[in-house]
């Protein structure tokens, strides 16, 4: 289950381009080099709709609403008996089928964004969110209640904490991104090890780099999120800033997941797994 979602971030946070040069993707704008500072000054005449503060707000409200609806779908699912049905039998089929449609959403968020109404990337991100429900529904039916409330406690400690770093400290973090990239093939080759070699101890070293890597991702998506008002405010884009707000939210959506999952499985090694 982790290693998906780590797969999906990777996604998220690599390399989507446009086939051209490799860098069609919000936060690879170059906007802290002079361009975008020089164009914005040029740029008096258009007038968002909304100020730097209020799109911050507005972007994780999104985020937000993503994560509370993904609670409300794995509660039912739960509390309906379906989660049962799906790590049972037949049911992991349907499992399967619901994390291809995740991938899926995600890259058709990535790759067509650009000419994707703002309606449907709102749409496909609110729908990520309801397939991940049905996916996370799963951790309720292994994992004690109260390690998954812990958890969730201690990831948005974390998460709150890098996002208000960031904010605040106003943290240019741009050349931490090929550290971050790098760790993040890290945890995609050990957890794809993991499924075949019994990794040991070692596997608490991988919960606490990757505990690390998505710290450091949440500092790095939300500083991205003024680039991308700053970029979009000098370009006169109004339907792009939308859609970069949606991507965002999804951007830390996932970074807010993939912490949590890490931290669930750094407390499962400590007896966090429920009793047969």
């Amino acid at each position: 289950m982790a290693e998906f979602h780590e797969f999906n971030n990777y996604d998220n946070n690599g390399s989507y381009n446009n086939g051209n040069d490799g860098q069609y993707h919000f936060d690879n704008y170059d906007l802290g080099g002079g361009y975008a500072q020089n164009v914005y000054r040029g740029a008096d005449a258009y007038a968002p709709s909304l100020s730097l503060s209020g799109y911050i707000a507005k972007t994780f409200l999104w985020m937000f609403a993503g994560l509370m609806l993904t609670f409300a779908v794995s509660l039912g699912m739960l509390l309906s008996g379906a989660t049962y049905n799906l790590v049972m039998g037949a049911g992991s089929l349907a499992l399967i089928g619901v994390l291809i449609a995740q991938l899926a959403v995600v890259m058709i968020l990535s790759t067509k964004v650009r000419s994707l109404s703002v309606g449907a990337a709102r749409a496909l991100f609110m729908a990520y969110a309801a397939l991940n429900g049905v996916a996370f529904s799963v951790y309720f039916v292994y994992f004690d209640l109260t390690v998954l409330v812990l958890a969730f406690g201690a990831t948005a400690l974390l998460f709150g904490g890098m996002a208000v770093a960031s904010l605040v400290f106003k943290l240019e973090l741009d050349t931490i991104r090929p550290f971050l990239f790098g760790g993040l093939i890290m945890l995609l080759v050990f957890g794809v090890l993991g499924y075949f070699l019994n990794l040991g101890v070692f596997n608490t070293l991988i919960c606490y780099l990757g505990i690390a890597i998505f710290m450091g991702y949440t500092a790095y998506d939300t500083s991205k999120i003024k680039d991308n008002y700053n970029y979009y405010v000098a370009t006169g884009d109004n339907a792009m800033l939308e859609k970069a707000s949606v991507f965002s939210a999804l951007q830390l959506y996932l970074d807010f997941v993939n912490l949590l999952l890490y931290i669930i499985r750094l407390f499962a090694r400590t007896g966090g797994r429920k009793s047969k």
